[in-house]
């Protein structure tokens, strides 16, 4: 009996740690997959409102120093908005899957943004980007950030935080470059280059283009 208990005892120490890990990255994974497909759904309802064909003609651009927080305020739930960037919708310290720690997000945080936590207790900033020209529109019209669970820890990026970009057709992705999105091939490998570099996921405290990882393996989060 004693030897049965102390055998279960040793897998239960081996096995349940890797449960845990694995029951916590599925609810980071629901998380992030539940905002993600509703700023899609707000992208394409804003659109459908101002009778737009893309999210620029519709008003949500930089030049517009009120539309981000327009579009927070008329399609979610608004609980706080940040006083000043982003106290206190986010934490002061976030740190990277490899480590690396930062003690502020300022350098994410520019131009006419806005931040906001929402009623499910998700931080969101929407940052539209100054457009050129017209190309830009399919480069990125503008930047998200979002921590799946506000203040509260883990906080680290890939995480419960995640980095990522909006498109004027209201589709939401990593920084997709010269990729076209009907060229699915283009965008996986993409995706998985983003992933690996080490400039950006791995080492981003906001968990910069982690998402195409999970796009890319079925919102499964294999990291």
């Amino acid at each position: 009996m004693l030897v049965t208990l102390g055998i279960i005892g040793v897998v239960s120490a081996m096995t349940v740690p890797t449960l845990m890990q694995n029951h916590q990255r599925k609810t980071y994974v629901a998380q992030l997959h539940k905002v993600y497909t509703e700023l899609q759904q707000a992208f394409i309802q804003y659109m459908n409102d101002h009778n737009a064909v893309n999210l620029s003609e519709a008003g949500l651009t930089a030049a517009n120093a009120n539309s981000a927080k327009d579009f927070l305020h008329t399609y979610f739930k608004v609980i706080t908005d940040c006083s000043d960037g982003y106290h206190p919708c986010f934490s002061d310290d976030y740190r990277s899957l490899d480590g690396t720690k930062t003690d502020s997000l300022d350098d994410k945080l520019s131009g006419n943004g806005h931040c906001s936590v929402i009623a499910s207790g998700v931080s969101i900033c929407i940052f539209p980007i100054a457009l050129q020209n017209d190309n830009d529109l399919e480069l990125s019209l503008g930047k998200i950030l979002v921590d799946t669970n506000g203040v509260q820890g883990p906080n680290i990026g890939g995480r419960d935080t995640h980095f990522f970009r909006f498109y004027a057709d209201g589709t939401v992705d990593i920084w997709r470059g010269k990729c076209d999105l009907s060229d699915k091939a283009c965008l996986q490998e993409l995706r998985d280059k983003r992933f690996d570099d080490e400039a950006t996921c791995k080492s981003s405290p906001v968990g910069d283009d982690c998402i195409g990882k999970l796009l890319n393996d079925n919102w499964e989060m294999n990291y």
